[in-house]
């Protein structure tokens, strides 16, 4: 059973602030309630950190930034915000939509001031949905980066990480607080743990084959390309608890997955000038709405599979992507002189590939599809394809919470010492998967796992930002 009442031995330690999940969420949330005096666990299931956040592009959305400045770009929160609901329909709480948009920026000038995370804005393509530039980024525009220095921060500042220590049960009170937790090791053994307070950082539910196949039907056929350990034990225990879920049958997709390499393509070559193609060599949709509804276009075509056609201007542009620059190494990139040569690279009708080529050279304005080619120079030789599929990454339905992050009941107020953000809560992609804005994932679990982290804490704490102001929302 995943609630159990309090052991009556009590627990052999308890901690203040515990945090299941060392994803970026989990490991922003411990170094905000680390600074805000608390003392804090992190247990995390992998045998090192890295979550959903690895495997990501490590981008985060934010607006009125000082690297935003830097590169000229006028932008603020509420633009953020207009652009997150316009993606979603206006099916997001718009009072979790403002507390992320007006935290972000601070948080991310925090990291980069007090922890050392050197940031840098994209600056040389827009992301579907964004009227402004706003992605940020490390070096590598990686996940994996993003997590290896969240990681070191937390050593710096002490922060104890307990790796190979999945959480398995809750233990809590007839009220719903929640007095403790149980860890398994790898070897089977387990071990009771007390807490102050719990923050859920654990992600979704994508690895549940079961919960997808129930909460997302559309999507119980695709490739998971999310985190395995995403397991959906955060909706199981707010169930227990009588927590309330919201939009569970929200997902981010991606159709931009090296088929069958399985490694992320950039939406960089798509959104820079390149488009897709089905086994007919046609293209079949509107590429520009966006990559998480991509995985939806491109399953549905024959063969669940599609070619990315760009050229070399274009690659240039995604080679700033460690994943691109994998998937270059691994042959997965193919490159031609002409687009007949493309075209038997893979197996397309040449014919097929060069008409529709020449429809997108000669469009002008909004093509058929109602794809917008105006000012996109047309691609040029040497061309480039991948061959791609479509993937869940990561489900963004969850459990429903607060500003603070706070999770709610399912007949009102609050739990009393329950916090939950990133993928274990509700996300900010409305009900479906169009809903999602780039970059959405990020931006909920950096922005929201920072007011978990701190949240709730007596006398508050040094909150992000140059003058230690706290961000609003």
């Amino acid at each position: 059973m995943s609630l159990r009442p309090t052991p009556a031995q009590g627990f052999a330690a308890t901690v203040e602030t515990l945090i299941v999940g060392a994803g970026a969420c989990g490991m922003v949330a411990a170094l905000a309630a680390t600074e805000a005096g608390q003392e804090v666990l992190v247990l995390e299931a992998d045998a090192v950190p890295s979550g959903s956040t690895a495997l990501s592009a490590g981008l985060i959305p934010a607006a009125g930034t000082r690297w935003q400045a830097a590169a000229g770009i006028e932008d603020d929160p509420a633009r953020l915000a207009a652009d997150v609901q316009a993606k979603a329909k206006g099916e997001n709480r718009p009072e979790i939509v403002a507390a992320l948009t007006e935290t972000v920026p601070r948080v991310l000038e925090w990291l980069a001031d007090r922890h050392g995370l050197a940031f840098s804005v994209v600056t040389d393509f827009d992301y579907p949905g964004h009227s402004r530039r706003r992605m940020h980024g490390l070096a590598s525009r990686s996940g994996a980066e993003l997590v290896d220095r969240l990681r070191a921060a937390c050593e710096r500042v002490g922060v104890e990480i307990v790796c190979s220590a999945r959480v398995t049960a809750l233990f809590a009170e007839a009220d719903g607080r929640v007095t403790g937790v149980e860890v398994t090791r790898p070897d089977g053994g387990t071990e009771a743990l007390g807490c102050g307070r719990l923050v859920l950082a654990c992600n979704g539910f994508g690895g549940n084959a079961a919960m997808v196949a129930a909460e997302i039907p559309e999507a119980a056929e695709a490739i998971y390309f999310g985190h395995a350990g995403n397991r959906g034990e955060a909706v199981a225990w707010g169930r227990a608890l009588g927590a309330g879920l919201r939009h569970m049958g929200a997902w981010q997709g991606h159709g931009n997955v090296a088929h069958p390499h399985g490694i992320l393509i950039s939406w960089a070559v798509i959104a820079a000038g390149g488009y897709q193609v089905n086994a007919e060599g046609a293209r079949f949709w509107d590429e520009s709405q966006g990559y998480s509804e991509a995985a939806r276009h491109v399953l549905a075509e024959p063969g669940g599979w599609a070619v990315a056609v760009f050229d070399e201007r274009i690659a240039a542009i995604a080679r700033q992507f460690a994943d691109f620059r994998t998937a270059e190494a691994q042959g997965a990139v193919r490159r031609a002189d002409d687009l007949e040569a493309l075209a038997g690279a893979f197996g397309l009708p040449a014919g097929a590939l060069t008409r529709t080529a020449a429809e997108v050279a000669t469009a002008e304005g909004r093509d058929r599809f109602g794809r917008d080619w105006a000012g996109v120079p047309p691609l040029a030789p040497p061309y480039c394809g991948v061959r791609v599929t479509g993937a869940l990454f990561h489900t963004q339905g969850g459990l429903d919470i607060t500003p603070e992050g706070r999770v709610r009941r399912a007949a009102g107020g609050v739990l009393p010492n329950l916090w939950a953000a990133g993928g274990a809560a509700c996300g900010v992609s409305g009900a479906a998967d169009a809903g999602y804005l780039s970059g959405n994932g990020l931006l909920a679990a950096v922005a929201m796992g920072w007011r978990a982290g701190a949240g709730g804490v007596q006398g508050g704490g040094a909150a992000p930002g140059a003058e230690g102001a706290a961000p609003a929302g």
